[in-house]
């Protein structure tokens, strides 16, 4: 059993949340955590740039589960807010991406100062419902705007969007979003979406980044309740993360990776992936890898 000595000594705290049941079509980001943790057992503690991560200690603190999400809620939001205080560097493995937004709400009760959030996915989530729901997976960036230290669409900056609802229509023109979607990223390039992230968002003191596995194409990730066709290379995925470390990210999760739904696991490898690389920069940065 860890202790607190544990979780205080680590380099990176991990935990899941293995809920799915704000899902609005397809079922299955619930069996992420276990499958992702299994998925990481054969691979090296280096990153893809032959970094070494094996001096540095990550610490798994388990899952948060539970049916009843808003009990889970609450358990997260305590966790997240400590570690916050703690300035100790988290990730979460959902999950579907409500569950993105009790970790919002933990930031944001740890902090005195704004923080924005980078969101890369197929999707705005900024319904303020879905299917009757304010906590559904769609709603996850409407409800951190609604958070004191969010307090704008202007903090979030949205990534890979290639899927509007009718709601979020009539948000985005009424509202400043920062957006760059799909096919404008793949005209600007890696390099030059990186340079607009950073001209929005480097006046914030603190970022949580947040990756919906079907950011990708489903040609890299089909495991994933809403795929959507046309969206990012997993070559375009990596490079971005590595030069959004730049700014002062304190926290990340990767969230709908859905096993049950490709017998290839390609969303699990490519949220492993994502998970281990995004280590490697926070380490590289911390501590200087070599």
């Amino acid at each position: 059993m860890l202790s607190k000595e544990d979780e205080k000594e680590a380099d990176i705290v991990v935990f899941g949340i293995p809920f799915d049941g704000n899902v609005s079509y397809r079922e299955g980001a619930k069996d992420a955590p276990a499958a992702i943790r299994e998925s990481t057992i054969p691979i090296p503690p280096t990153t893809e740039y032959f970094e070494d991560m094996s001096g540095n200690t990550v610490v798994d603190i388990g899952d948060f589960s539970g049916d009843d999400f808003e009990v889970v809620y609450n358990d997260v939001e305590k966790k997240v807010s400590e570690l916050v205080k703690d300035k100790k560097f988290f990730t979460m493995i959902g999950g579907d991406h409500s569950v993105t937004i009790p970790v919002l709400s933990g930031v944001n009760k740890a902090i005195n100062h704004k923080f924005g959030v980078i969101h890369i996915d197929a999707h705005f989530d900024l319904c303020d419902e879905l299917n009757g729901s304010r906590l559904s997976h769609g709603c996850t960036q409407r409800r951190a705007i609604e958070m004191e230290n969010i307090g704008k669409s202007e903090n979030i900056f949205f990534i890979g969007i290639r899927s509007v609802e009718p709601d979020e229509l009539k948000y985005i023109r009424e509202n400043k979003v920062n957006v760059i979607n799909a096919a404008e990223y793949e005209r600007l390039g890696t390099e030059n979406v990186i340079k607009k992230v950073k001209e929005k968002m480097l006046h914030l003191k603190s970022i949580y980044l947040t990756v919906d596995i079907d950011c990708l194409d489903p040609a890299y990730s089909a495991g994933t309740g809403t795929p959507k066709f046309g969206g990012l290379s997993s070559r375009q995925l990596l490079d971005i993360l590595r030069g959004l470390f730049d700014l002062p990210v304190i926290g990340f999760d990767v969230v709908e990776v859905a096993p049950s739904l490709d017998a290839s696991m390609t969303s699990v490898y490519a949220g492993q992936r994502v998970i281990t690389e995004c280590w490697g920069h926070h380490l590289r940065k911390t501590k200087g890898l070599r």
